[in-house]
């Protein structure tokens, strides 16, 4: 259908678990990426989850991608008993995390002496097969993470915040174009003379295809009142999709040429009435 990347979500009650997910993926598929939207950090210790992550990388040939995360939805947790410490802990973690995966995915022993992970004079196997690793997606939608990512990633996903632990009004309305112009704002400062080469990645809250003009304009009125937002904001987010397919296009298109987003996610129950969209883009 012109999909590049088959994603697997780290929630509990979402399916199933991305590892053996994203392996099973490869095994049965010779183009396809595969990728974490996204690993949460709290649940793996990132020298487990490095060789896991370089075995997949390995058998599929250089076809991996890796998200990792903070971790943000208060369900993940408490269903779990796993304790939810404060964001500044959790974001601690996870640069931690992010420092390890990158150390044990290079040739040399690795050795890292941080508040949450120590690792001596370990080599990582196996080695991935891209040199370096596989490349490394971090999202997020407040200033540290998206200046993190900004510095270290390969791939920023420039999302909203949702600090509530799940995706309520106040995350919808953190998705409106002017809020997403300062979130660009700080993934460039963390990235400096980087920025041309960092991909950057949306993640579809809302997605909804219609057969016609009148219809959209009743869908994003409808989905406007969730985001207390004018429609006209609502169908500029880049976190929802809502149109023809000629709507659509030239809506990513203007997406592309303000924001610079290359990479929209398409949720999976979207996927095949979204294929025509896809077919018509991949690659453009």
């Amino acid at each position: 259908m012109g999909y590049s990347t088959l994603f697997l979500p780290d929630h509990f009650d979402e399916g199933p678990g991305p590892i053996a997910g994203m392996a099973a993926a490869v095994a049965v598929t010779t183009t396809l990426n595969v990728g974490s939207l996204v690993l949460d950090c709290d649940f793996r210790h990132p020298v487990v989850l490095a060789r896991e992550l370089a075995t997949i990388d390995q058998f599929s040939e250089g076809r991996l991608e890796v998200g990792i995360g903070a971790g943000w939805k208060n369900l993940d947790y408490t269903r779990s008993g796993i304790p939810m410490d404060s964001p500044k802990v959790r974001v601690d973690r996870m640069v931690e995390h992010a420092a390890v995966l990158k150390g044990l995915f290079s040739p040399e022993p690795f050795s890292f002496a941080g508040e949450h992970y120590q690792v001596s004079d370990l080599v990582g196997t196996p080695s991935p097969f891209r040199p370096g690793g596989p490349p490394i997606l971090i999202g997020g939608g407040a200033p540290r993470v998206l200046r993190f990512a900004g510095a270290t990633a390969d791939i920023v996903g420039v999302n909203a915040s949702i600090h509530s632990g799940e995706i309520d009004a106040e995350a919808a309305l953190d998705a409106l174009p002017e809020r997403i112009d300062k979130k660009m704002g700080w993934v460039r400062e963390g990235a400096g003379e980087r920025f041309e080469a960092i991909e950057l990645n949306a993640w579809l809250s809302v997605c909804e295809p219609t057969a016609s003009a009148a219809e959209s304009v009743s869908t994003a009125d409808t989905v406007a009142l969730f985001f207390g937002a004018s429609a006209a904001d609502v169908v500029r987010s880049p976190l929802a999709l809502i149109g023809t397919v000629e709507e659509m296009t030239e809506e990513l298109t203007r997406r592309r040429d303000r924001w610079g987003y290359s990479y929209t996610v398409i949720p999976g129950d979207k996927a095949r009435v979204m294929a025509p969209l896809v077919g018509q883009l991949t690659g453009t």
